[in-house]
């Protein structure tokens, strides 16, 4: 695969991507707990939560709960450039050494999707106003809601299909009901978990 296509692949991701953030950013408030969703259908929901940590709202210093917020919010921040530099570098490498098309396009969909919601951590909150109770304003003239590097990730997907109460005999979660899917995503979570699926098939079928 050209690294001319591995490009144009990673810009369309990515542009998706903060077109529909920034569309969400700019015209909806933050959807609170229990509050309405912006479209509901029962099996697919659109709202506007912001995402201050890691993958399902975790933070830093959940783990490390000696540090700050702001220090785990800065060493995440952090974290995800070098991360996604080392991924870029090792994608336009594998590219010149003919890695197969199909493991090419898996970290193409990875970098592009770390790439976006990095794009939100570092710079959202010099960028926008905040949301709460109102609709965010872009580059506001009192400055946005938070320095460089401390943006939160804008999320908005979510697909509540289906719901059930767990058995009262189980231990721990008898009793309890359960939603499936309930976590609330963006298309660059989506294009990192794609692409990560799509590697572990093909590495371990070793086919292109």
């Amino acid at each position: 695969m050209p690294l001319r296509k591995i490009c144009w692949i990673v810009f369309a991701v990515l542009a998706l991507d903060q077109a529909f953030k920034v569309y969400i950013k700019l015209n909806y408030s933050l959807t609170f707990y229990g509050s309405d969703a912006i479209i509901d259908l029962g099996w697919f929901r659109l709202l506007f939560v912001e995402n201050k940590g890691m993958a399902w709202g975790a933070r830093l210093n959940d783990i490390l709960p000696f540090i700050s917020d702001n220090t785990a919010k800065l060493l995440l921040s952090i974290f995800r450039l070098l991360a996604v530099s080392a991924i870029g570098y090792w994608l336009i490498r594998a590219a010149k050494t003919a890695m197969p098309k199909g493991q090419l396009l898996a970290v193409s969909l990875i970098f592009a999707g770390a790439l976006g919601n990095i794009i939100d951590s570092v710079f959202y909150g010099v960028l926008f106003s905040n949301s709460y109770g109102q609709i965010a304003a872009f580059l506001p003239a009192e400055g946005g809601y938070a320095p460089l590097m401390f943006g939160h990730v804008v999320d908005m997907l979510q697909f509540p299909m289906f719901t059930w109460t767990w058995p009262e005999w189980m231990p721990f979660f008898g009793g309890n009901s359960f939603i499936f899917f309930e976590p609330v995503f963006n298309i660059a979570d989506s294009a990192i978990s794609v692409g990560a699926i799509l590697l572990l098939l093909k590495t371990r079928k070793g086919t292109a």
